[in-house]
């Protein structure tokens, strides 16, 4: 980091760019320079709230030549995935809100609607800018509206099937489609499948250009040939690039290619947007970038070129968090434990080794590991081929991410009762993120698929162990899921009934509480807390919440009152298939659920947003308190009456 770093928010280029036409009077020299001042800008304030450094300092350039040739908000611009807006949140006004960018009540880590005019999409999944790009395009044809659309794709995107769904269409529509292809080669580890092994051959394999530029000082000295072989030369290196060049893929399917070209080029990538945009049909344009680009220790930073650090030293960019263990870190482990006593055992992963753990499996067994790029519905069905061919995978992916997959988890694979272990990191409220990064679905839309077990380990031993147990089952799918962050620390049971881990239990059953998962420790806090109140709170964990133990049926018809309590939405969560068991029991007891409200709830940490949904210690304790004293009350009416 430059020492302009602390002058970025009181001075230079960059405290004169309010709005996007601001960009537009400066000349290329100080366009340089307000790239390197935004790169500062970046560091500094990333290093202290944390959020996606590496894709934003790699597309800093290509974003000032974008709003520079288009004119936002008229012309509309997407980014796929969000997490690369950070350059257009500053160059549009919101540079101000980098100081509490992904805290509460602050800036959003994506393009946020409620933000700027100029956001119009709040996506955080890849592969779906080109289908609204398409469909946007069409609205301004139709509405005779002279308006550009402008699609910024990571190429990692472009692993997703719905991008080429999105390409063949906006082909056959021929609107005023920009198309920009962020070509990083990563996602968040490298890019993976055919298209990229395409795309990246000029970046990645630039021999011949290295050549042609030793050939060309070494023959440029000898005055008699030098000319003349250099022209030959140059001939053949348009024909190596023609061959590796992805022109003739995308004009195939009828969309004019522009590239590849410097996206660290301002002039360059201004050139080719103009050239784009003057063609007033889909077009294509290539920027080949580097992630990370600017920053030493994020070029250097092989697992992810500090795709999304937390806080760090922007000197040294060394993490300032102390090292803990972590969820994930506990998954791997026991993977690699797992899969060198079991052979079977193969993992995949949607582009995301290090961030779910499958790297570790990898790094011991590289053969058996599959990563399939930004594609989960591909995963999902792959897995079930392996699985047909006598395998057991293990496909590792955030809890979120797995919604793209339902279909494929109904229907290819607990159809036909496939064993298949979906790990799932990230599940329930994970924080800064936001919203679309909520791994609050899964209890709720996976419970529905017959034949499917979901386990929600507690802690660390759990884990281990419903892993070991997941992985064998043989007769149908399974789902582990686990929170983001440091690990709790373990919670022994005093006994098990069944798959049922019993807590905590007192003299009377006033209450049972259902404690799912990681909140399992809260659970046991509110316990405490309701014991001050004169009332006993037995506390359990199930475990495996997806068939509903039947046990559970016992041990609730020995209370006065049931509560569940999930990391996940209520609308057929845990709790609501708790109130179907017992209905189908004739287990005659009040329930009631505690959980997550169906929506899309604002970014913050995990704390904060648990506190603003009423999920404390406190507030469920007070909760638990009033139902419980209104049952017994209830109760007591009933035995004196006539």
């Amino acid at each position: 980091m430059s020492e302009r770093s602390d002058q970025t928010t009181s001075g230079g280029l960059l405290s004169g760019i309010k709005e996007p036409g601001d960009l537009k009077r400066l000349s290329p020299e100080q366009l340089t320079l307000l790239a390197a001042e935004i790169r500062d800008f970046l560091v500094a304030k990333v290093s202290r709230t944390g959020g996606h450094l590496g894709p934003n300092l790699g597309v800093v350039e290509t974003t000032l030549a974008l709003h520079r040739v288009f004119d936002s908000p008229r012309d509309r611009v997407l980014f796929d995935t969000g997490h690369q807006a950070y350059v257009h949140k500053i160059v549009t006004g919101r540079q101000d809100g980098f100081d509490m960018l992904r805290q509460r009540g602050g800036l959003s880590g994506y393009p946020s609607r409620a933000e700027s005019e100029h956001d119009l999409i709040e996506n955080s999944h890849a592969s779906t800018a080109l289908s609204y790009a398409d469909g946007l395009s069409k609205a301004f044809t139709l509405r005779r509206e002279d308006r550009h659309v402008v699609a910024v794709v990571g190429d990692g995107a472009l692993t997703g099937g719905m991008c080429w769904e999105a390409l063949n269409n906006i082909a056959a529509a021929k609107n005023k489609l920009v198309i920009v292809v962020n070509d990083n080669g990563r996602s968040y580890a490298p890019t993976i499948g055919g298209l990229a092994d395409h795309l990246s051959t000029l970046r990645l394999n630039p021999g011949y250009e290295r050549v042609l530029d030793l050939v060309k000082n070494a023959l440029g000295s000898t005055p008699v040939v030098g000319k003349p072989a250099f022209e030959v030369l140059h001939a053949v290196k348009r024909g190596i690039k023609d061959a590796v060049s992805p022109q003739p893929m995308f004009e195939d399917l009828g969309i004019k290619y522009i590239g590849p070209i410097d996206g660290h080029d301002v002039e360059a990538m201004e050139s080719a947007l103009r050239r784009a945009k003057g063609f007033n049909a889909p077009v294509i344009v290539h920027a080949v970038t580097r992630k990370g680009f600017g920053y030493r220790p994020a070029e250097d930073d092989e697992a992810d070129n500090f795709h999304g650090p937390g806080a760090f030293d922007p000197q040294t960019g060394a993490l300032t968090a102390k090292p803990s263990v972590k969820w994930t870190q506990v998954f791997a482990d026991e993977l690699v434990t797992i899969a060198g006593e079991r052979p079977d055992i193969v993992g995949i992963t949607a582009a995301m080794a290090e961030p779910t753990g499958i790297a570790a499996l990898a790094k011991k067994y590289p053969e058996r590991v599959y990563d399939v790029g930004i594609a989960e519905q591909h995963a999902a069905t792959s897995a079930a081929g392996l699985a047909m061919g006598g395998l057991h995978p293990v496909v590792a992916v955030y809890a979120t991410f797995l919604n793209r997959a339902f279909d494929q988890v109904l229907l290819d694979v607990a159809m036909h009762g496939l064993p298949v272990t979906f790990v799932l990191d990230r599940a329930g409220i994970t924080g800064p993120d936001g919203p679309s990064h909520y791994g609050i679905w899964d209890m709720s839309v996976f419970g529905t698929v017959p034949g499917l077990r979901i386990a929600a380990p507690r802690d660390a031993a759990t884990l281990r162990e419903e892993l070991r147990e997941a992985v064998a089952v043989e007769d149908g799918p399974t789902i582990v899921r686990f929170p983001t962050g440091s690990v709790n620390a373990d919670l022994p049971a005093l006994r098990r009934v069944g798959p049922i881990d019993v807590l905590r239990e007192g003299e009377r059953k006033d209450v049972l509480l259902v404690a799912v998962g990681a909140f399992a420790k809260l659970g046991l806090e509110v316990a405490d807390r309701i014991a001050e109140q004169g009332y006993d709170v037995t506390v359990v964990d199930p475990r495996w919440v997806r068939p509903v133990p039947i046990e559970l049926a016992g041990l609730a018809g020995g209370h006065g009152l049931v509560v569940t309590l999930e990391d996940g939405i209520r609308a057929g969560g845990v709790g609501d298939a708790v109130a179907s068991m017992l209905r189908h029991a004739e287990v005659d007891v009040p329930l009631r659920t505690l959980g997550v409200p169906a929506g899309f709830h604002e970014h913050g940490t995990r704390a904060e947003i648990l506190a603003a949904l009423g999920l404390t210690a406190q507030d469920i304790s007070r909760d638990i308190t009033g139902w419980v004293s209104r049952v017994q009350d209830a109760d007591a009416e009933r035995q004196t009456a006539p």
